[in-house]
């Protein structure tokens, strides 16, 4: 029998650090849900130290998840330690991942600490860890321009101290897959007790390397890979999840380990992900892309009919791709509605709840034929976004867009109650309806970004848009959907403009710190 490969996903917390990608509290827990049927073995719920948001969301998804550990993040202080461990208390399994930097840069201009400073802090932060859990992990903070002989006496000495896990980050996506590979080698060669500790890595894309050097370090003896789903992360990502699982998966004559990820779910997982963060996924991204298993040559698409394998070395079934799916319709009642939601992670608080959403349900079947999982989750969080108690509301659009004519709408928002009403014209429908809201709200945000998906196939298919705001350096995401596009992108627009209206006392953890 082959090893276990740890599979952790922080897609809660280092993805939460793309801009505009932040999450509300239901929203991890959402995806936490979808997390565990996957069968990923860690959850990192966030960085519970870095503001009361953060961390009443690790307490929410440690409340929640019941079959996989749930981990948070802290620095190497006792603050940090102490609020991972309270957030982590009703948690059925945790972790406290702790972290400090170890490269002579880090050490000598931002921690202004000597090298046995560092040490000292980091056995300090691990002892403290395990008075809350047996499960703690560590990493040195941009190990990659760090000085080997110091990685080793730091890690036996954490080792010594009761750290579980050793992850190895590759903090700014330096480094290169064959390198990487032999300092892991080399680090569990040195260590003394390494063989007391799992070896992990954490890689960032920055090169477009983060995969290639994770399956490396595999190659090389680390046992456990940091990832997320759909690569999300802040700069250019983290490792891909999904591509970490399949090649091992598709690769048994190479990788002396296996994982225990249910792979059939990992097409839902990452279509939930891009839901609710906003973040689509190219077309010929690598297993959840929607062409990933298209072909369109002529010699492909003969060979796959006569023999599968001539052309696909995976089976799309076994990714989520064609798996069963009950479709709901206009005739569909609430019970079905009502298990099919669970069976998506979604359980409803109250009956008023259940009520409105069910009947936001029957507004979209009378809009489009067949309603898919995807049309669901897209249900849900736009209902979110539009939640009663959002200062902003749309009421009413109406758009005249003609050849020939310089297109105009009328917008109708309620804001704290009070509904009021403005006209724009624009270089389109949409641009239009974006100026006649900002007419209503003035916020003088600016636009970053507009990006239109379609959540399933067909004219009638709902359109989900995401709209990027920025304003004195605050980004934001917001998402709408529906199967008017022009509606669609009002809701996104709003969405966005809730999220900045809020008041806001977040620290992210880019700004506290990063591994």
């Amino acid at each position: 029998m082959s090893e276990k490969l740890i599979i952790f996903d922080t897609t809660l917390r280092d993805g939460e650090q793309s801009p505009g990608a932040s999450m509300t509290r239901d929203e991890k827990v959402r995806i936490a849900k979808a997390l565990e049927r996957l069968r990923v073995d860690v959850i990192e719920a966030g960085f519970p130290a870095a503001s009361p948001g953060d961390f009443e969301g690790v307490q929410a998804v440690a409340r929640t998840i019941r079959d996989s550990v749930v981990c948070g993040l802290a620095r190497a202080l006792d603050r940090d330690i102490d609020q991972a461990g309270l957030a982590l208390k009703e948690a059925a399994q945790s972790r406290i991942h702790t972290f400090i930097a170890t490269s002579p840069i880090h050490m000598q201009l931002k921690l202004r600490m000597s090298p046995e400073e560092v040490i000292a802090h980091a056995v300090k932060a691990v002892k403290r860890a395990r008075q809350y859990t047996d499960n703690v992990e560590f990493s040195p903070e941009d190990a990659g321009r760090s000085e080997e002989d110091f990685l080793c006496r730091i890690l036996e000495a954490v080792i010594e101290a009761g750290a579980t896990t050793l992850n190895i980050p590759d903090t700014v996506g330096y480094s290169l897959p064959e390198p990487f590979g032999h300092t892991i080698r080399r680090l569990r060669e040195r260590i003394p007790n390494a063989d007391k500790a799992i070896f992990s890595v954490h890689c960032h894309n920055d090169l477009g390397l983060a995969v290639a050097n994770s399956l490396s370090a595999v190659i090389n003896g680390a046992r456990q890979v940091e990832c997320t789903i759909n690569g999300l992360g802040e700069r250019a990502g983290n490792a891909a999840l999904e591509e970490v699982v399949m090649a091992v998966t598709t690769r048994q004559d190479v990788f002396p380990c296996h994982t225990t990820i249910d792979t059939r779910e990992i097409v839902a997982c990452s279509k939930l992900v891009s839901n609710i963060t906003g973040f689509p996924v190219q077309p010929n991204k690598a297993i959840v892309g929607a062409n990933a298993f298209a072909h369109e040559s002529g010699i492909h698409q003969d060979g796959v009919l006569k023999h599968r394998e001539t052309y696909e070395i995976m089976r799309a079934e076994d990714v989520g791709w064609s798996a069963n799916r009950m479709v709901l319709g206009k005739h569909s009642g609430r019970n079905a509605f009502k298990t099919r939601m669970h069976e998506l992670g979604i359980d409803f608080t109250s009956e008023a709840e259940l009520n409105d959403a069910f009947a936001r349900f029957k507004e979209l079947a009378d809009k489009k034929h067949d309603i898919f999982d995807e049309d669901l989750q897209a249900l849900i969080t736009d209902a979110a976004g539009s939640s009663e108690e959002e200062g902003t509301k749309l009421v009413a659009l109406k758009v005249c867009s003609e050849t020939g004519e310089v297109p105009m709408a009328r917008v109708t928002v309620r804001l704290d109650q009070e509904e009021m009403t403005a006209t724009a014209t624009g270089g389109g429908a949409v641009d239009a309806s974006f100026k006649a809201i900002e007419a209503v709200l003035k916020t003088d945000a600016q636009l970053l970004l507009y990006s239109v998906n379609s959540i399933t196939t067909g004219t009638d298919a709902q359109g989900e848009v995401t709209v990027r705001l920025e304003k004195g350096g605050r980004i934001v995401n917001g998402q709408g959907a529906d199967t008017d596009i022009v509606i669609a992108s009002a809701k996104a627009y709003l969405n966005a403009v809730n999220k900045l209206l809020l008041p806001t006392t977040r620290m992210h953890p880019q700004v506290t710190g990063k591994v």
